[in-house]
């Protein structure tokens, strides 16, 4: 087999797929259900705030360092091995790869969600599915779909484009059809509808929420790996960082008022963020006569999607983890690719601590308490990674003439050392409040066992990152005692 950084190139990505690539990881439809139901119309607010505030500074930091180290396949991992050294270069991999992972378990539930839909025509509830066969759907979900990425090794930028172009398409119809249903002179679900519902509040329930929504448009940096894939990289990278700011202010602002024209947002039904995305749909056919004709045309939409998330973070991970990180910290299974250039052995990897994770909050009493914490953890573990994306800014900014870039955001050069220490500052702020858990009634005994899984799923995820440099260390030893 050859090592990953010998692997064989795509043909070159244009910056338009690399921006739909970084899309269907970045924000989805089902992004805006999951804060709709936390903060209700006043998350159009929030989004707005975030958008200005963090959004668009973190989406074209994203773009000088992906500029500035253009010629790097380790994304962030390459990033701060430039900047702060391999050993951080190793922990920085081995996080952002390892905190992906919720995620990745959690678009597979997706999948399962979405499929459940397009079979029986309705929400899944616990009597037609137990939590230990929704875990094991999920599971199967990695495998059919490792095998999948093995075989079609080319299937990564076609599902992309495809995905990513479907699900912006339909959350633009969603929001076209809301104003042709509010030009009618419908009613509209949320009463009373006024001014003051979108005025935010920084309480303590924003605060727990802050994590997933900065989960919720995160992720730009999932496609740095592809810069040394793209025409002219250094120039077009932020291009994609430029058209993915816009899609992303459109996909949350307009999409989270028009659900407040179809839901109730003073009364919101208890499993919203699992099957949200579905009850809008139909909620919208059944509004204009049409039946499920939006429901069906969603669901197929939301599978192509999902399949599309999971290839970009299995494969996206994998190059970030295994393809620029000191090959002394990484057992040397992991370091193999196969004949396509892929990293099978890192995929297994994948499924194993997916499989862990799933497991693990099985024990939880029903299926929505499950999908809602596996959710709400990824508002924990991907913001703190993310903060390590500031700090690489913050030090290429300090140490400017060492790290020159084609493209620079911000001129002033401590201005944007404030900006990368306020989006740093926000990250680690959201992801702190982030484990007191949003989805149960404060002290109960769900509350608690979720509080515990919150706590206790980072720590395993630590753990195997300890674990991988002693084997590679055990390793070398052995190698050195045979020869």
């Amino acid at each position: 087999m050859d090592s990953f950084d010998s692997a064989h190139k795509r043909k070159q990505l244009t910056w338009p797929v690399i921006a739909l690539m970084d899309f269907v990881t970045v924000i989805g439809f089902d992004d805006i259900i999951y804060n709709f139901q936390n903060q209700g119309l006043a998350v159009v607010s929030d989004w707005i705030l975030l958008l200005v505030l963090f959004v668009i500074p973190y989406e074209l930091i994203v773009g000088q360092l992906g500029s500035t180290f253009s010629d790097d396949g380790g994304g962030l991992a390459s990033w701060i091995r430039h900047t702060s050294g391999d050993k951080m270069g190793y922990i920085t991999a081995w996080c952002y790869w390892v905190v992906s992972l919720p995620y990745l378990v959690d678009v597979a539930n997706s999948t399962v969600v979405s499929f459940a839909w397009l079979f029986k025509g309705h929400a899944l509830s616990d009597s037609e599915m137990s939590n230990w066969a929704f875990a094991l759907f999920t599971a199967l979900i990695f495998v059919v779909f490792i095998f999948f990425q093995h075989r079609f090794a080319n299937s990564l930028q076609w599902l992309s484009i495809i995905g990513g172009g479907a699900m912006f398409i339909a959350t633009v119809l969603f929001v076209i059809m809301t104003i042709v249903y509010l030009g009618q002179g419908r009613p509209i679900a949320t009463q009373p509808f006024h001014f003051k519902n979108f005025l935010p509040t920084f309480d303590m329930k924003f605060l727990m929420s802050l994590g997933l929504l900065i989960f919720a448009m995160n992720g730009a940096e999932f496609v740095a790996p592809y810069v040394t894939e793209m025409k002219d990289g250094p120039k077009n990278f932020p291009k994609a960082m430029y058209m993915l700011a816009i899609m992303t202010g459109f996909l949350t602002i307009f999409g989270s008022f028009a659900l407040g024209v179809f839901f109730n947002a003073h009364h919101l039904p208890n499993d919203l963020k699992m099957n949200g995305s579905y009850y809008a749909f139909q909620a919208m056919g059944t509004k204009f006569g049409l039946g499920n004709f939006f429901l069906y045309l969603f669901i197929i939409t939301q599978a192509i999607y999902m399949l599309a998330q999971l290839a970009v973070l299995v494969d996206g991970g994998a190059r970030i983890f295994l393809s620029d990180t000191a090959k002394r910290y990484l057992p040397r299974q992991l370091t193999k690719t196969d004949k396509n250039g892929l990293p099978v052995n890192g995929y297994w990897l994948t499924t194993f601590i997916c499989s862990v994770l799933l497991f693990l909050s099985s024990t939880l009493p029903s299926v929505n308490d499950i999908f809602n914490q596996l959710l709400n953890l990824n508002g924990i573990v991907s913001p703190y990674v993310t903060g390590l994306l500031f700090w690489a800014f913050i030090k290429i900014r300090v140490h400017e003439d060492e790290y020159p870039s084609e493209y620079v955001y911000i001129k002033n050069r401590k201005f944007a050392i404030f900006v990368g220490w306020w989006c740093l500052i926000i990250t680690l702020v959201g992801a702190t409040f982030g484990i007191v858990p949003i989805d149960a009634k404060a002290g109960s005994g769900t509350w608690w066992h979720m509080l515990i899984l919150n706590i206790v799923e980072p720590l395993f995820m630590i753990g195997l990152g300890i674990v991988l440099p002693l084997i590679a260390k055990w390793q070398r030893r052995h190698d050195s005692a045979i020869k």
